[in-house]
């Protein structure tokens, strides 16, 4: 067994044991708060641990199980030659510190881990599976009877630390403990890990694994940003958003140029705890000094952590990347969380061209986006794509690329990607300027789901703003597919592009801009002048493109509606009591543009469309009620007109009477009473002065027919039998324009068999 090796500058005592045949090395007496000479909270601790997994017969087939193990919360499987991949399976599950559940299987990507070409070792990418003390690994190789695993298969288990909150606020000191052979010889080269594919600029090959790079200058403190960051804060507020401490150039190095986009919120080093000892190297900057094309990736790891953990995770693959596969630094240069958190990667200045590890034989001429998750199946949030096209769009805004445009790079060695492309090193590749990692090596990076989603990255990235459109008008009514308004507006819009991501929006009338509001704006005021007009909303990108919605017609009036024919209230049909006499209550609303609603204010309220011109109402007897109505136009316009009536109820008892009448007595009858008379030609009369009269009967299926005559003149014969029995219904009813002097008479027809009629008197309005 190795001894332990600490790269930090404060003492410590290292223990190592055997596990159930796991070699594990652990940090002991180590303070759980450090701060630096300055008082400043320190970098938090890392530990790696490692097992050789057993190979099965043939060599295509290994396996570890461990039933317990020093904590640990992420894990990947490393093997002797970085050049190697695993064509079959990778499964790794662990078991919860804690609760004691075992996880399902974690399938890991064998692509190889050849990020850089000082590689020392070749592997998966580091899987987050939170904080576990068990651990089982199954590797099968690829179906062909050539297919061999890799030698020097191994399981590298990473503690990345917590901070003294634990969270991501004050650090932990740093100390790293790995395994040190037993063999000196084996010791790692403290300058192992150093990127050896930026070739100078003349070579042809973009990323010669050969050539030993060119520095661009000697590293010097940060220089400030180009720009200042967005104020749009990230969907989870990240630790820190302090300019890098990564050195940027010297005077005699490369510059930050300005970009055409702004510079997202970036959580630097610091922020998330980064040990700088364990990368003591000075950065490495591409060869030509700019960025042709940004690379996405995903981290291939469970997408089941919390957003608080993110930090954790970027310090696991950091010590992942440094320690295990012996890499100079973090391989991305930007990392981001599913809650859109961005993280600096690989240090020497987020807003300078620093040479990254994520895109072997592509590094010296891109940058590296990984999103922490994995996305085979499932794409990545919103949150996260956003900040994503908010990186790639502010990097590649700095060297004059459009996002959406392509990119001409240069093969620093051969290699094929997912699709099984293959080209020779020095071979000229046209990619897109947002690509996926499997465009350019054979992976399946970035998944699936992600890969799908970046012509959505790209667009969010280029600009202009998308599936812009009018969404509401409110202020107004609609009638088809206009509006109509009085004049002030609110329009409401939504577009599919990330307001993060959009610089401004205004509102056109006709044409011109007439209000302005932020790009986080989903609404805006208006006023419009009399007349139609053609609204829009205009978007402008941050790139300074700009979208237009489809344009909304909307006219502003102010004339308000009218009454052509006034409204009139007449008796109708149906039963009647005291408290209920049916009528009908008639108008004629009209408008210039629009008539929206015809509203019943009074004695009752109800709500009528803007074809309507009557409605069936009923009213107290004896009571002078007035109807009011408000007609409604779309632009909200206003007009109103009224109509008063009394309906009376006259007993039977107030008539005058021919022939013979019988009164009847039930309490279904007005008043109790009624007159029947079964008697031909037998008749009442009644004078009344009011402008509508109804007659009210008695029926069953044994009544009888009569005749009536208004103001002398026979005006119908009504038949009162029924299948069913009804008392104080309202038979018959006549109307006229004004309130006159009239009399109703009733005469008994004298029937056939069904000679009877019965009466309970009449009712008029006046």
């Amino acid at each position: 067994m190795g001894r332990p090796r600490y790269i930090w500058g404060t003492a410590a005592v290292a223990t190592a044991g055997i596990v159930g045949g796991l070699l594990l090395t652990t940090g002991s007496d180590q303070p759980d708060k450090g701060t630096d000479g300055d008082g400043k909270p320190g970098p938090v601790t890392s530990q790696a641990r490692t097992a050789a997994l057993t190979a099965g017969e043939q060599g295509t087939s290994a396996a570890l199980k461990q039933e317990r193990t020093e904590p640990f919360s992420m894990l990947g499987i490393t093997w002797n030659d970085p050049s190697a991949r695993v064509d079959g399976t990778i499964e790794a599950r662990t078991r919860a510190a804690g609760s004691g559940q075992w996880s399902q299987w974690l399938r890991l990507d064998g692509s190889g881990g050849q990020g850089e070409a000082s590689a020392e070792r070749g592997g998966t990418e580091p899987a987050w599976v939170g904080p576990s003390d068990g651990v089982e690994v199954r590797v099968t190789a690829g179906g062909r009877t050539s297919d061999r695993l890799p030698a020097g298969l191994r399981l590298d288990m990473i503690d990345p630390g917590k901070a003294a909150t634990g969270g991501t606020g004050a650090m932990e000191p740093a100390a790293y403990a790995v395994d040190a052979p037993d063999d000196p010889s084996e010791s790692p080269d403290p300058t192992a890990g150093q990127p050896a594919d930026t070739p100078p600029e003349e070579t042809p090959a973009g990323d010669d694994p050969t050539t030993e790079p060119v520095e661009s200058g000697t590293p010097a403190e940060s220089t400030p940003p180009s720009q200042a960051p967005s104020s749009s804060a990230p969907a989870s507020p990240p630790p820190s958003t302090t300019p890098s401490p990564s050195p940027s150039a010297s005077a005699t190095g490369p510059k930050a140029p300005p970009s055409t986009a702004p510079r997202p919120a970036i959580v630097s080093r610091a922020g998330w705890g980064a040990d700088e000892t364990l990368s003591p190297e000075a950065p490495d900057y591409l060869p030509g000094g700019k960025i042709k094309a940004v690379v996405v990736h995903h981290t291939a790891e469970s997408n089941n952590y919390t957003c608080a953990e993110a930090p954790a995770i970027v310090r696991g693959i950091y010590a992942y990347h440094v320690k295990q596969l012996k890499w100079k630094d973090l391989g991305y240069n930007f990392l981001v969380d599913k809650c859109g958190t961005v993280y600096e990667g690989r240090k020497g200045g987020v807003d300078l061209p620093v040479m990254g590890a994520h895109a072997y034989g592509f590094n010296s001429e891109t940058t590296g986006i990984s999103v922490l998750g994995t996305y085979t199946d499932v794409a990545p949030s919103d949150a996260a794509l956003t900040s994503v096209a908010r990186i790639a769009a502010w990097k590649l805004g700095q060297y004059g690329v459009d996002p959406a445009g392509t990119a001409t790079l240069t093969a620093g060695d051969s290699g094929s990607n997912y699709a099984r492309k293959t080209w020779a090193k020095g071979a000229k590749l046209s990619l897109p300027a947002i690509h996926g990692h499997r465009d350019g090596f054979n992976t399946q990076c970035p998944g699936n789901a992600y890969y799908a989603k970046l012509p959505t990255v790209r667009a969010w990235a280029a600009g202009p703003v998308t599936g812009l459109a009018i969404k509401s008008v409110t202020g107004a009514g609609l009638s088809g597919t206009t509006y109509y308004t009085q004049g002030a507006i609110t329009v409401g819009w939504t577009a599919t592009t990330p307001s993060a991501l959009i610089g401004a929006y205004e509102i056109l009338v006709d044409g011109q801009p007439v209000t302005k509001a932020a790009g986080t704006a989903t609404s805006a005021k208006a006023t419009l002048t009399p007349g139609s007009h053609q609204v829009q909303v205009r978007a402008t990108h941050q790139s300074g493109r700009t979208a237009v919605s489809a344009a909304a017609t909307v006219v502003a009036e102010t004339t308000a509606p009218t009454f052509p024919t006034k409204p009139a209230l007449a008796l109708r049909a149906g039963t009647v009591n005291t408290t209920a006499v049916p009528v009908t209550l008639s108008w004629k609303a009209a408008d210039n543009t629009a008539l929206k609603e015809v509203r019943l204010t009074a004695p009752a309220a109800a709500t009528y469309g803007p074809t309507a011109t009557s409605a069936a109402l009923t009213a107290a007897s004896g009571a002078a009620t007035t109807w009011s109505l408000t007609a409604y136009d779309q632009a909200g316009n206003t007009g109103t007109a009224a109509v008063s009536g009394t309906p009376v109820i006259v007993q039977e008892t107030a008539a005058t009477k021919t022939g013979t009448w019988a009164g009847k007595s039930s309490a279904s009858y007005l008043g109790g009473q009624s007159l029947g008379s079964s008697t031909k030609n037998a008749s009442l009369t009644w004078t009344f002065t009011g402008r509508s009269v109804a007659w009210l009967v008695s029926r069953a299926s044994t009544s009888g027919q009569a005749d009536i005559y208004i103001d002398g003149t026979k005006a119908a014969r009504v038949d009162l039998q029924s299948a069913t029995t009804k008392y104080r219904d309202a038979i018959w009813t006549t109307n006229w324009p004004t309130s006159a002097k009239h009399t109703i008479k009733i005469v008994v027809v004298g029937t056939a068999g069904r000679p009877a009629v019965t009466t309970d008197g009449i009712v008029y309005l006046k």
